[in-house]
């Protein structure tokens, strides 16, 4: 077992790990980001402990949408489709039923185009 070496590898392992539970936390969460979380924790992790970033790229249920994301620079079409529907379903719910001030409501207007046309912008991921 190696031992950790420094305060920086310690420090990176501990927020890798806290954006690794922030982005499950966001696949049950509407406007908590899941991508932009287990990013950093990839990021974090390849710096501090090439076991740990193995691990979360081994992953079974997000793995593979890690790799592509960070590898092919792709998102799977079925992914796309969720996640623009549920931010949408989510911020019109949220806008018509919990918040009353127009210019609150034109932020999160802007916020979903701005995260649509990011998650469009990438290239779709062929099957196989």
């Amino acid at each position: 077992m190696q031992l950790m070496k420094n305060p920086k590898q310690i420090l990176y392992i501990s927020l890798g790990s806290f954006f690794l539970v922030l982005g499950a936390i966001g696949i049950f969460v509407p406007l908590l980001p899941t991508t932009p979380f287990w990013l950093l924790t990839s990021w974090f992790y390849i710096r501090s402990s090439q076991k740990l970033y193995d691990r979360v790229m081994a992953n079974k249920y997000f793995g593979s949408y890690m790799k592509a994301y960070l590898e092919d620079k792709s998102i799977p079409l079925r992914v796309k489709i969720l996640s623009v529907g549920i931010m949408w379903t989510s911020m019109t719910l949220t806008a018509v039923f919990l918040i009353e001030m127009v210019w609150v409501k034109l932020i999160l207007l802007f916020i979903a185009i701005g995260v649509s046309w990011h998650i469009l912008s990438f290239p779709t991921r062929k099957a196989g």
